[in-house]
């Protein structure tokens, strides 16, 4: 069974196409520790069930999905968005 994990923080590109434009997601697990994870890695633990991601917006969380671009390539991006990952795109940029 897949870990679920809050991300809370991101780190983009200034890319415009939706799957280069996050480059990393992050956040913090339960014990406190940070975590990251490059846009592949996370994409791969998603895909194989390993990892569940989710954002926090206005009180619910939006789960995080692997999404494919009209040209095939694989991004992150939350179940509520568009073709754009925005809900994503919307958190801080990781410092860590």
């Amino acid at each position: 069974m897949a870990s679920f994990h809050e991300v809370k923080c991101i780190n983009k590109s200034d890319r415009y196409n939706p799957h280069e434009k996050i480059i990393a997601i992050a956040g913090v697990d339960a014990n406190g520790t940070n975590w990251k994870l490059s846009q592949g890695d996370a994409i791969k633990g998603i895909e194989l069930g390993k990892w569940s991601f989710y954002v926090s917006r206005l009180g619910s969380k939006v789960d995080v999905i692997v999404a494919i671009s009209r040209y095939g390539y694989k991004y992150p991006k939350t179940r509520a968005d568009g073709e754009h990952p925005n809900n994503l795109l919307s958190l801080y940029e990781c410092v860590y």
